[in-house]
């Protein structure tokens, strides 16, 4: 069994005594730095190379910390001004996971580094956190590899604010099978207007 073998392992029991010391000790020290900012080498290098990274150049981590738990609608006494249906106030819930949050904020403070994936850290009472994969579209060891090259092309800016990489994608609904039949052909928006649009042919 190799060291990245034993580091999955650990990483599969949270619960042991060992674990939850180390991560207590982690979710301390992960608190008293900024809310995104970069990290010298990733704290799971077996984790972060089953996702794409690699200890080259070209390459970035940045551990995200996200305040856990709902929300609260952002209205001045509560008052939302609108129909009951959207008065909503307390107990409003994301829609998009903590770990999408994540790495949509990292490509909002990073904006000159593409994302490319992310993993889990650890959690305390109030924070999740999470490391970041970013990537150097302009770098020329980043250009000339063939297996990350494909993330050069302009398609691919700002890729976790469109629900394309693996954490946003989730939230989107897509799937095959008898519970995904609302977004078939690519989105909700895009099957409703197919379901709801009549086309006759010209010559009918």
């Amino acid at each position: 069994m190799g060291a990245y073998d034993l580091m999955r392992m650990l990483w599969r029991r949270k619960e042991t005594d060992t674990m939850r010391y180390i991560n207590r000790l982690r979710s301390w020290k992960y608190r008293q730095f900024e809310r995104v900012h970069r990290v010298p080498k990733p704290s799971r290098p077996d984790k972060a190379r089953m996702l794409g990274y690699r200890a080259k150049q070209g390459y970035a981590i940045f551990r995200v910390r996200v305040r856990k738990g709902g929300f609260k609608r952002k209205v001045a006494g509560g008052q939302t001004m609108g129909k009951p249906t959207n008065s909503g106030v307390n107990q409003l819930k994301n829609q998009k996971s903590i770990q999408a949050i994540a790495e949509m904020r990292a490509g909002k403070t990073i904006p000159g580094l593409r994302v490319l994936n992310s993993y889990y850290l650890v959690q305390d009472g109030t924070y999740k956190f999470y490391e970041v994969i970013m990537v150097d579209t302009s770098h020329k060891a980043i250009r000339r590899d063939p297996k990350i090259n494909w993330i050069v092309k302009a398609k691919h800016k700002h890729r976790e604010a469109r629900g394309l990489t693996s954490a946003t994608k989730k939230s989107r609904g897509l799937g095959k099978g008898h519970l995904h039949t609302k977004t078939i052909g690519g989105s909700r928006k895009k099957c409703w207007k197919r379901r709801n649009t009549i086309q006759f042919h010209r010559y009918r």
